[in-house]
């Protein structure tokens, strides 16, 4: 501080500034007294070098060369504005068919990108992903047959891929571990959505499956979570996924499960592979009226990047995008690759290091940093993290559930 005030205002100043101004010297004639300025000089302000001049369109063709004042300036380039938000905002991938597309080859390199999957750690650079669901949904053949043990062994190969490669990806449960990995330069891997037949109709399974990381359920394809909705045993379900911080997927589920789900459940609702049906008619995809819906109880729709729907163009994706903004609100609207999957993609898109491009093309279209911020990081997180406090309250005011589907749907 001494230093400072030295150099603002040294003791010769100071004294100068106490001194009287010296008389002046006699005139033959009077004359009025001279102004005196209040303050005593100061010796002017360095002046700043100018800034350089904002680089200019090119003139149109039908302009003269000479109306230089009438030139737009050139806004910065879309591609440059999306890494620049990517970077700060990576993208949140909202459903990954990997785990099984791995376990399906005989060999695989996924730190160099030397096989035929559509995502590896390369592709995950480029295309500035920092959070993956990782699906441990099992397709249809000989393990579908025995759901709960086929879901474990999907599990613990997520665990065995991760553990492999600990420079690229760790597994995160929640907002605050996702958020941890991508400081620390790393993938966040979250677990899930896993089919509802995984949990065998039993509480107990669902909480055992969440012990191990699972973070998100596929409610479709149960008995207790049809086309009537739910029943008894399956709204105690989705209580107890809100009790232990389990997001509910109602992807592929009928408008009256869905619809109960949204007024039984506490925390927001995901829809991991749908777009919007007033663009493209295809059964996963929501319609306006539920779309609102979502938005009113702050769910989110992750808008899957497959050609069935929503389209086999970048062009068609980002209007899907639109629609569910303007419809749904920027709070609930996200993304998902469905790479790795029997999905085929939109042309322009064809692994993770596509996206990118996508966010380009919603550069382009106007769409404000904050609403980008959201789509690509800030909803899923927020999803989780208010999963997570839905979570924690719920287990202040009710204990496990013993609840058992025969003695409720029976």
């Amino acid at each position: 501080m001494a230093d400072l005030q030295e150099e603002l205002s040294t003791t010769a100043e100071a004294g100068k500034l106490d001194r009287s101004p010296a008389p002046p010297e006699p005139v033959p004639a009077p004359e009025p007294e001279a102004r005196r300025d209040p303050l005593p000089s100061r010796e002017p302000l360095p002046v700043p070098e100018p800034l350089p001049a904002p680089a200019r369109l090119p003139a149109h063709e039908d302009e003269d060369e000479g109306e230089g004042e009438h030139d737009t300036v050139r806004a910065v380039d879309p591609a440059e504005r999306a890494r620049a938000l990517l970077a700060e905002h990576p993208v949140t991938d909202g459903y990954s068919g990997l785990p099984w597309a791995l376990r399906e080859l005989p060999w695989y390199d996924f730190e160099t990108g030397d096989n035929g999957l559509e995502c590896d750690v390369p592709r995950l650079r480029r295309g500035r992903v920092g959070a993956q669901f990782w699906s441990v949904h099992v397709p249809e053949g000989p393990r579908a047959d025995r759901p709960v043990g086929a879901t474990l062994e999907q599990i613990d190969f997520v665990q065995h891929v991760v553990a492999a490669h600990p420079e690229a990806l760790r597994l995160a449960r929640n907002a605050s571990e996702a958020a941890d990995a991508r400081n620390c330069g790393r993938v966040a891997t979250l677990i899930g959505p896993a089919c509802g037949a995984a949990l065998g109709d039993s509480l107990g399974t669902l909480r055992a499956l969440h012990s191990l990381g699972l973070c998100a359920v596929t409610l479709s394809g149960t008995s207790w979570a049809g086309p009537d909705g739910l029943t008894p045993f399956g709204e105690e379900v989705v209580r107890e996924m809100n009790r232990i911080g389990v997001l509910a997927d109602l992807s592929g589920a009928s408008e009256a499960t869905a619809r109960r789900v949204l007024a039984v459940s506490k925390a927001p609702v995901i829809f991991t592979r749908s777009g919007a049906r007033a663009l493209r008619d295809h059964p996963a995809n929501l319609d306006d009226a539920l779309l609102a819906e979502v938005g009113a109880a702050k769910g989110l729709c992750l808008v899957p990047l497959a050609a069935d729907r929503t389209g086999a163009s970048v062009r068609e994706v980002a209007d899907h995008l639109d629609h569910v903004r303007r419809v749904a609100g920027p709070e609930s609207v996200g993304l998902s690759g469905t790479y790795d999957t029997a999905e085929a993609h939109p042309a322009g898109l064809a692994d993770t290091a596509s996206y990118p491009r996508l966010v380009t093309e919603l550069v382009e279209r106007g769409w404000p940093e904050a609403d980008l911020a959201l789509l690509t990081w800030g909803n899923a997180q927020r999803a989780l993290r208010d999963a997570d406090f839905t979570a924690r309250a719920a287990r202040e005011r009710r204990t496990a559930s013993t609840a058992r589907i025969e003695r409720l749907d029976g």
